[in-house]
């Protein structure tokens, strides 16, 4: 096997954000019990193990994965953020998932087979009344829709962000992210047969990502907290995922797109959010004008720097390994001739950009000679690392032959 090859495993990225998570549990250890730290290692386990096995996921994951999440949050008692958080976590997805039944319901009635290949085979023998099947599809696909965090749906990735430990919410909304777009991928599996849903189910994509870049790049230039900066830089790349199925949709591309983009992207997602998230809780928030910066880029500025890396790969800033994410999706558009949904992915990168060098100027603040006298954590430095220098090797990855 070659270095690339080696290198481009999206198990060593998913290994790398584990090993950020397990710094960060370490660094927090005086503040929850054992038992606590116990229940969060048996959601960062599966929450890995779906992102490194990602090709391979079968639909019912996501609900698992999600009911994890939102037990994981609702032991976190002294504090009671972790616990909304849960609660809007089943009462969204919740939501969405029984939604969802009743779309492959609906499907399976009309059609008489519960694959979708299958369903969509019988369908273009015109033996269903549209107004079913035109009902079903969409309701089919809102799961993922609502998982990949897109606007509207984009609060609950922002609420987890700020509510959840920053060991937890990386790899957790990363994982749900990820089945998110596996759910759209193996919903929509050979719909090229089916001419009128793939037309359908294209316009619903299109419009999905275009509110998601739309709506997230409004939110991001209003949010003043870093924790939810980077919740909706996240809702952005479910955006991100959301144009590559409406690029790929009714075409017969999906399985080629899963193995040259899904999967890398979501890897990529895991270990940026990983150093993104830890970056915005040693960041302050909406700092007055001339303030000092915090405590991390002051005592530490090569850790800040490791965490901007991540924070500026998450938003496709040059130069990052995201940058490169982004524009395979912005080519695709272009190529086929998607202007709209292309001008609303440029806003939302500019949105994007435009936030993080906030964050870069709010976090070095103003100049000042005052050296804080309290160090941040080691375990959390190293995190910050941990996470830079495996994107740095995501970077390198793609430059070697």
């Amino acid at each position: 096997m070659s270095a690339r090859a080696v290198l481009a495993d999206p198990a060593l990225p998913v290994a790398l954000a584990l090993v950020a998570a397990l710094l960060l549990l370490a660094s927090e250890r005086r503040q929850r019990p054992l038992s606590g730290s116990l229940g969060l290692l048996l959601v960062l386990v599966p929450c890995a193990l779906a992102l490194a096995w990602l090709d391979a996921a079968s639909w019912i994951l996501a609900p698992l994965v999600a009911a994890l999440v939102a037990a994981g949050l609702a032991r976190e008692r002294p504090d009671p953020l972790p616990g909304e958080c849960a609660l809007k976590l089943v009462w969204v997805l919740g939501g969405a998932f029984a939604l969802t039944a009743v779309g492959v319901a609906l499907l399976a009635l009309a059609t008489g087979v519960t694959a979708p290949p299958e369903q969509w085979s019988v369908l273009r023998l015109g033996l269903s009344q549209r107004m079913v099947w035109a009902v079903a599809l969409p309701l089919a696909l809102l799961g993922g829709v609502v998982l990949l965090g897109g606007a509207p749906f984009h609060f609950w990735v922002a609420d987890l962000f700020q509510g959840a430990s920053a060991a937890l919410a990386p790899l957790a909304v990363a994982a749900l992210q990820a089945l998110g777009a596996m759910w759209l991928v193996r919903r929509l599996a050979g719909l090229e047969v089916f001419g009128d849903g793939a037309v359908l189910a294209g316009a619903l994509l299109r419009t999905a990502a275009i509110a998601a870049f739309l709506a997230g790049a409004g939110t991001l230039l209003l949010q003043r907290r870093p924790e939810r900066r980077v919740g909706t830089l996240a809702s952005l790349q479910g955006g991100l995922a959301l144009a590559a199925l409406a690029v790929t949709t009714g075409r017969g591309q999906l399985d080629a797109m899963v193995s040259a983009w899904l999967v890398p992207w979501a890897a990529h997602l895991a270990l940026a959010l990983s150093g993104a998230a830890l970056l915005a809780r040693l960041t302050p928030a909406d700092p007055a004008a001339g303030a000092p910066g915090g405590h991390l880029f002051r005592r530490h500025p090569l850790s800040a720097f490791a965490g901007l890396y991540a924070l500026f790969s998450l938003a496709g800033v040059p130069g990052t390994p995201g940058a490169v994410l982004w524009l395979e999706i912005a080519r695709g558009l272009a190529t086929n001739g998607l202007n709209g949904l292309l001008i609303a992915l440029a806003l939302g990168w500019l949105a994007a950009f435009a936030t993080v060098m906030r964050e870069l100027r709010e976090g070095f603040g103003a100049p000042t000679a005052v050296r804080p006298e309290r160090s941040v954590p080691l375990p959390a430095r190293a995190a910050l690392w941990v996470s830079g220098a495996g994107l740095a090797v995501l970077g390198a990855a793609r430059l070697l032959p």
